[in-house]
Formats: structure tokens, C-alpha cells, sequence
């Protein structure tokens, strides 16, 4: 099992920060961005672009995560326990039990294979 890192990354130092605007404006001109296995416990990630950021391994635990918009983002094996989801969308593959299961129980979001 991995255990949450920081990354040493400009772009995820903006994310610890909050400073979710500036992220935003430093992803377009960045492009890819891999924040894989990424420590983003109890942050206020509201109005995060994640288009594109793969999130795959993270930890969400008691993040605040309403109204982002995770269908372009990658988030196989990442952690939601106890985070806020309202208003969220997630990629069609993670069916709304495997969402609840690591919101309530803090298992890892594994995706439907078709």
C-alpha cells in the first residue's frame, strides 16, 4: 500500500497552498501534470481544474471537493474517505457504490471494465 507523498512540484506547492487560481492558470501553460500518490488530505480543493491531472493513488481524506469536475481526470486507486463531494462529477467507469465505498469507508476507487 502506498502511503501519501508530497510532491516536489511548483504546481502541487500551489495545491497545498490553496491557491487553486493560480494552479489553474499555471496548468494551461504546464500541460500534463502528474500528481500521483499526492498528500490532499483536508484541503479546499473547490474549483480545481483537474482535466487532464492524474490523481491515480491520491488521498482525499476530509478534502473538500465540491463542484470539481473529475471526468477528465485519472483516479484509479485514489482514497475520498470522509471528503466533501457535493456537486462533483466523476468519470462514468466509477459507478456511484465504488464513489460511496471510499467516501464512507475510505476503500480505493477501482474502475468498471467494460
Amino acid at each position: 500500500m502506498t502511503q501519501p507523498r508530497l510532491i516536489a512540484s511548483p504546481l502541487f506547492a500551489l495545491v497545498r497552498e490553496e491557491n487553486i487560481q493560480a494552479f489553474n492558470e499555471e496548468k494551461r501553460r504546464a500541460g500534463a501534470v502528474d500528481f500521483s500518490g499526492g498528500d490532499f488530505r483536508g484541503l479546499d480543493l473547490r474549483n480545481l481544474d483537474a482535466e487532464g491531472v492524474d490523481l491515480s493513488d491520491a488521498y482525499f481524506r476530509s478534502a473538500d471537493l465540491r463542484g470539481i469536475d473529475f471526468r477528465g481526470a485519472r483516479l484509479e486507486g485514489a482514497s475520498l474517505a470522509h471528503a466533501q463531494i457535493s456537486g462533483a462529477y466523476f468519470p462514468p467507469e466509477l459507478s456511484a457504490d465504488e464513489i460511496l465505498m471510499s467516501v464512507n469507508f475510505g476503500t480505493r476507487l477501482r474502475y468498471r471494465t467494460k
